[in-house]
């Protein structure tokens, strides 16, 4: 298609610049904004009439209507594509900002994406291993899942999500694993803090980073979590890699969205987020999956801080309503010092069942967590009781509850930054907790597990 050139906008709002008389234009067309020489990017996101309304991804300040020029490119927002890409740190565009030079592709693809045929889907099976047993023994994380961790303000899951990416593995000699860590507006110390920690590991040589800082322009943000899933999509379904994406803020990601939203000028929903915000996110997660007929696989970690630590908050409330499960961040294990803070109770992977046990982990894996789920929340009673009535009035069983229930926290779940566990080593440690409860408190496993792994 031509490109098509305007001059002077009618308005400038915000990101938004309004340009009249436009014809021939398509939604989600790439624009580019010529002022005294200087170009910058932007995107068609509203056609009205003759009208169309440009969001600017480097922003419009310093812009005058009348001398600005208006370029339609005639195509939506691509990202080159190739194996290249692995070992790269990107801007939320899709451009280097590594300083290693433009990356060389003989593929562009839009970061719209294309959904998944659901009758070409296949059920996701087999794990990934995190190496941190609270995830890999009691919500295992499955190829093709999304699994979202629910945290909050000053809770460490930007230092979680990195861990993830450096320990991240798939079981297999010849199955190739990659990471495609997208950080999406995040504070300069927060995105030091991941770039070090991928590169201090050489976990970026298997990594791709596609990178949004907090003072970024907001509208670039839109596109980060698709450039980086593009770019994920193209190594899983066309390279036939392994894939894992995690997106770390989404909530900066629906902040962005609210406010272009409500510089457009349209009708607010819940707490003044876009009425399309469900259908926005589905198109984001609903991209992880496996394809009928490819070896690769795409799975999601994306990770959200929630509002007030309010799980019922439309961000984390709709994105349970697409998602798999959901690991759930505790305030109190923070404060205790446990890392990483996960609340058990709280947490889930629905698709676990599916992917564990003889074959994919060890025979004894369900059921091993079943009864640790089920001992861990009975010891959350014995715990209340007991700030009732007091621990002296606990029978002798109640009070090996709550030794389980202490030592779970500090030996399972607590684990250093640096500790990565195998998943045989995890379900080792399982056992060891439940050697510490008498053998006919174990009602979730059968007697030839209790025979075999059971040490008490």
């Amino acid at each position: 298609m031509p490109v098509k050139e305007y001059v002077g906008l009618s308005r400038i709002v915000g990101p938004l610049v309004v340009v009249q008389g436009v014809s021939g234009v398509g939604y989600e067309d790439l624009v580019e904004i010529v002022y005294r020489g200087e170009r910058r990017a932007g995107q068609v996101v509203l056609l009205e009439e003759d009208k169309a309304i440009v969001q600017v991804f480097e922003g419009t300040k310093g812009l005058i209507r009348e001398e600005t020029r208006v370029r339609f490119l005639g195509e939506p927002l691509r990202v080159p594509l190739s194996r290249n890409l692995v070992g790269r740190v990107l801007d939320g565009l899709g451009r280097p900002r590594d300083g290693q030079g433009k990356v060389m592709a003989s593929l562009r693809r839009d970061i719209g994406g294309l959904p998944i045929n659901p009758v070409s889907r296949v059920y996701p099976r087999s794990f990934i291993q995190t190496g941190i047993s609270a995830i890999d023994g009691m919500m295992t994380l499955i190829r093709g899942q999304k699994l979202p961790i629910f945290s909050g303000s000053g809770l460490p899951h930007v230092r979680l999500a990195v861990q993830i990416a450096r320990q991240a593995k798939v079981r297999g000699e010849d199955e190739e694993f990659v990471v495609v860590f997208a950080a999406i507006g995040l504070r300069h110390d927060e995105a030091e803090f991941v770039r070090r920690g991928l590169e201090e590991t050489g976990a970026i040589k298997n990594a791709v980073m596609v990178l949004n800082l907090a003072d970024d322009p907001t509208v670039e943000r839109i596109a980060t979590p698709r450039v980086a899933l593009t770019i994920a999509e193209y190594l899983a379904f066309d390279e036939e890699m392994h894939v894992l994406a995690i997106l770390v803020d989404m909530t900066n990601y629906c902040e962005a969205l609210r406010e272009i939203s409500n510089f457009r000028g349209e009708v607010p929903g819940r707490k003044g987020y876009p009425g399309y915000m469900y259908s926005d996110l589905a198109s984001i997660y609903e991209r992880a999956g496996i394809i009928q007929g490819r070896r690769g696989s795409l799975t999601q970690l994306p990770v959200l801080a929630m509002p007030n630590d309010d799980i019922t908050h439309p961000i984390p409330d709709l994105t349970g309503y697409i998602t798999e499960g959901q690991i759930v961040l505790s305030r109190d294990l923070h404060r205790q010092g446990i890392y990483p803070p996960i609340a058990v109770l709280p947490s889930l992977s629905r698709l676990m069942k599916d992917g564990v046990g003889e074959g994919y982990t060890r025979e004894d894996h369900p059921e091993l967590a079943a009864q640790l789920f089920a001992s861990y929340s009975y010891a959350q009673s014995v715990r209340s009781l007991a700030t009732i009535i007091g621990t002296e009035e606990l029978t002798e069983v109640d009070r090996k509850y709550l030794d389980f229930a202490k030592r779970f926290e500090e030996e399972f779940v607590k684990q250093g930054f640096e500790e990565e566990r195998s998943i045989e080593e995890t379900l080792d440690l399982g056992w060891k907790m439940l050697s510490l409860l008498p053998r006919g408190e174990l009602h979730q496993v059968k007697e030839k597990y209790i025979e075999k792994y059971w040490k008490g």
